[in-house]
């Protein structure tokens, strides 16, 4: 990553990132080592060949745990032992989720159970995990990743822009909740970053085109446009900063 600014309050703490050792998730790992932040993190797939990767490039480690957040036992045992490991966690960046694509009428039960379980029940758990532990270390920051699917009304995913919509609103009501323990709460809603995953999987030419018509800024967002807002948002430059939604998306939407 290109280092563009240092938040010296992050040095040596606990970060715990979901899906961390892909796509934005990859990209905020490398971006919390880079400030000398612990970082662990959870996800599904094999990630020992990213770890080894960060490790020559920051000569320290993430602690990776391999594992399902919809498993919700599972979840909080990583988030556990990343505290035992690097101390109590006092930044959380829930920013695991799945944008699988899907029709109104093809969707049942079990479809709309693990659509939520991924993109906003996971979310709700880990940030109830973390909270006292924040609290008995003076505070934290969490950072709920949401989305502007739902801000431009998309379709193709309904679930998914419900779940994105429906964090904006659980953060809001957690920032009341946690902020007298100094617990700040925010939402981030990057736009269409070019993941590896989405240029396999989604993006085609013209939908490209036509979303960078959308866009104020013409240039594509790559997942390292995201990491500024994320350390921002971790560190004590945005001390008085809670219940808000940043939006980092080249200017699709607007907000306020």
């Amino acid at each position: 990553m290109t280092q563009t600014a240092t938040f010296h309050d992050l040095k040596d703490t606990s970060v715990f990132i979901t899906g961390g050792g892909s796509g934005i998730g990859a990209a905020l790992t490398d971006g919390f080592l880079a400030q000398g932040a612990k970082v662990a993190f959870i996800g599904r797939s094999d990630a020992s060949g990213f770890v080894t990767d960060m490790t020559d490039k920051h000569g320290a480690a993430p602690l990776f745990i391999q594992g399902d957040i919809t498993e919700i036992e599972t979840l909080k045992a990583a988030m556990s032992q990343a505290a035992e490991a690097n101390g109590p966690i006092t930044t959380l960046v829930n920013n695991a989720a799945n944008d699988k694509r899907h029709s109104t009428e093809e969707v049942d039960s079990d479809f709309w159970d693990w659509m939520i379980a991924i993109n906003m029940k996971a979310y709700f758990f880990a940030c109830q995990a973390v909270a006292d532990g924040m609290k008995q270390a003076g505070g934290g920051s969490i950072i709920n990743f949401s989305s502007i699917s739902y801000m431009m009304g998309n379709a193709g995913y309904p679930i998914y822009t419900a779940a994105n919509s429906g964090i904006n609103g659980m953060t809001r009501s957690l920032a009341r909740e946690f902020g007298p323990d100094r617990i700040r709460v925010n939402a981030l809603a990057p736009g269409w970053v070019l993941t590896q995953k989405q240029k396999d999987m989604w993006v085609t030419e013209d939908g490209l085109a036509a979303h960078l018509d959308r866009q104020c800024l013409k240039d594509t967002l790559d997942p390292q446009d995201i990491v500024g807002g994320v350390l921002f948002l971790a560190s004590n430059m945005s001390k008085m900063m809670t219940g808000q939604a940043m939006v980092i998306d080249g200017g699709v939407v607007v907000t306020g």
